[in-house]
C-alpha cells in the first residue's frame, strides 16, 4: 500500500470520527431520553405520538395489498436467517479465540428500539423488530466474515468489486507478494485489539 493510500485511508477514518461525533452531538427535535435498554419520550411527544397512531383495522385497509399478499414470502425469511446466526456465532464463539481474534459483539449491530415509538401499531411495532433482526443480522455476519479475511487471507481482489466492507480498503494489493507473511501476520495481530478505527 502506498503512503498516499494509506494517508487517504486515515484521513477517511478521521472523517468518520468526526461524522460519528457530530451526528450523536445534533440537536434533535424530537426530545428523547436512553436509560439503559429504554427510550423516553417527553410527555408532550407521546401524547402526539399516540394521537398519530392508526389503529389495526385502519392501517389494514389503507396499508398496499401487495404488502399484505407477500407478508409470506418476506416472514418466511427468518429461518434462513436464524439458523445462519446460529451457525456463525457458534463459528465465532469457537474459532475467533483459538486465532485470537477479538469477538464482534451482536449488541452493536442488532438493536431493537423502535418499539418504544408509540405511534406505531403492533403490527408495524413488529415489521420493524424483523427489519431490525435483519438487516442487523447481516451487518453481524457481515463484520465476523471481514475479520476472518482479514486473518486468513487479506488481499485485494485483481478486479474491482462492490459492497466491499471498511476493512478491504487496507488489505494488501493483488500481487503485492513482497513480505507477504510478515504483513500477514501483522494484520492478525491487529485483530487482537479491534476498535472502532479499525471497522
Amino acid at each position: 500500500m502506498t503512503d498516499r493510500i494509506q494517508q487517504l485511508l486515515d484521513q477517511m477514518n478521521s472523517l468518520e470520527d468526526d461524522l460519528r461525533v457530530a451526528l450523536s452531538e445534533q440537536p434533535s427535535s424530537i426530545f428523547f431520553q436512553i436509560k439503559g435498554k429504554r427510550v423516553e419520550f417527553e410527555q408532550s411527544i407521546k401524547e402526539k405520538h399516540r394521537k398519530l397512531k392508526r389503529s389495526f383495522f385502519r392501517w389494514l385497509i389503507t396499508d398496499r395489498p401487495q404488502n399484505l399478499i407477500t407478508g409470506p414470502i418476506i416472514y418466511g425469511m427468518i429461518i434462513p436467517l436464524v439458523i445462519t446466526d446460529l451457525f456463525i456465532s457458534f463459528y465465532q464463539l469457537t474459532c475467533f479465540p483459538i486465532y485470537g481474534i477479538k469477538k464482534v459483539r451482536r449488541a452493536d449491530y442488532i438493536i431493537f428500539d423502535r418499539q418504544h415509538l408509540s405511534y406505531l401499531n403492533f403490527i408495524e411495532k413488529f415489521h420493524c423488530t424483523y427489519c431490525a433482526y435483519g438487516s442487523g443480522m447481516i451487518a453481524y455476519i457481515s463484520e465476523i466474515v471481514a475479520r476472518t479475511e482479514q486473518y486468513f487471507c487479506p488481499i485485494k481482489h485483481a478486479r474491482k468489486i462492490l459492497g466491499t466492507h471498511a476493512r478491504y480498503a487496507r488489505f494488501l494489493d493483488f500481487g503485492a507478494a513482497e513480505n507477504y507473511e510478515v504483513k500477514l501476520e501483522e494484520y492478525r495481530c491487529a485483530l487482537s485489539t479491534v476498535n472502532i478505527k479499525n471497522r
